[in-house]
């Protein structure tokens, strides 16, 4: 089985910065392709940016695509399938002992599985986009983002041992697969079989933010899943996303990941 050190992947390296113990990476696979089973030196976070790829380790597997958010810890077994047209990636790879510094448990994360959290991803995108500034305060800022990551990471894994109600998943599955229909509370809580008032009471206790916030970031997740073809136009982007219009897609996306579409279009694909 195959053994990457840090700093080494498959296909082609494009950029490798070293800040502080974090290896930031950007990797690109041209061709469709098998990769077969291997483990990385130090623990990491995979980006997809663009492209489509299957992901498979001991316990599952599952089909990727831009906007995808993957972790794997150090040394666990994985493989890959590489699809059509050209993949790009973003890479984040961390030293153990950055976690012990900060009192982190990185034990607590064993595996390699995909995250689902947007506000994880938007954090992702975030040190990318930082990595393509790259002055005095980008080690500092990677480093500071990296934390806040790993420590939402912590949170969310402590909640999962604690029981949801049953209308959470489905709530979120149905944000999730209508993000583009007109939702309302009258209508979702009908179909969760609990009161409006129950539902807005105790949203934000599940989704830590209110339902109308949620619904902007699972947009604009979606967005970000468009955004690499260059065929389609922010107009249509926005549509398809379930935005009003180009200019409150432009705000909300702006807003979340902090610079407007036609520069992260560029930040990707310059």
């Amino acid at each position: 089985m195959n053994f990457l050190r840090s700093g080494h992947f498959f296909g082609q390296i494009s950029r490798t910065i070293h800040l502080n113990g974090i290896t930031l990476t950007d990797t690109v696979i041209e061709h469709q392709e098998y990769i077969d089973w291997h483990y990385h030196e130090k623990a990491y976070f995979t980006l997809v940016l663009q492209g489509k790829l299957i992901e498979g380790n001991k316990r599952e597997s599952y089909n990727c695509s831009a906007g995808n958010l993957l972790f794997r810890s150090p040394r666990d077994p994985h493989y890959n399938v590489k699809l059509e047209g050209n993949t790009k990636f973003f890479n984040l790879e961390f030293n153990e002992v950055l976690s012990d510094d900060f009192a982190f448990d990185i034990n607590a994360l064993q595996g390699s599985f995909r995250i689902e959290d947007p506000d994880i991803k938007f954090m992702l995108y975030r040190v990318f986009r930082e990595t393509k500034i790259c002055d005095i305060v980008t080690a500092t800022s990677v480093q500071m983002a990296l934390f806040e990551i790993l420590g939402q990471m912590l949170r969310l894994k402590q909640t999962e041992q604690k029981t949801k109600p049953l209308w959470v998943k489905k709530l979120n599955e149905i944000l999730h697969d209508g993000y583009a229909e007109k939702l309302s509370l009258v209508s979702l809580s009908s179909e969760l079989n609990i009161h409006p008032v129950h539902l807005s009471r105790d949203f934000p206790k599940h989704f830590n933010c209110t339902l109308g916030e949620y619904v902007r970031k699972v947009r604009v997740e979606k967005a970000l899943t468009l955004l690499p073809d260059k065929r389609r136009s922010l107009t249509e982007i926005a549509f398809e996303c379930g935005f009003a219009d180009q200019s409150h897609f432009l705000r909300c996306f702006k807003q979340i990941i902090g610079i407007n579409p036609y520069a992260y279009r560029k930040l990707l694909l310059g």
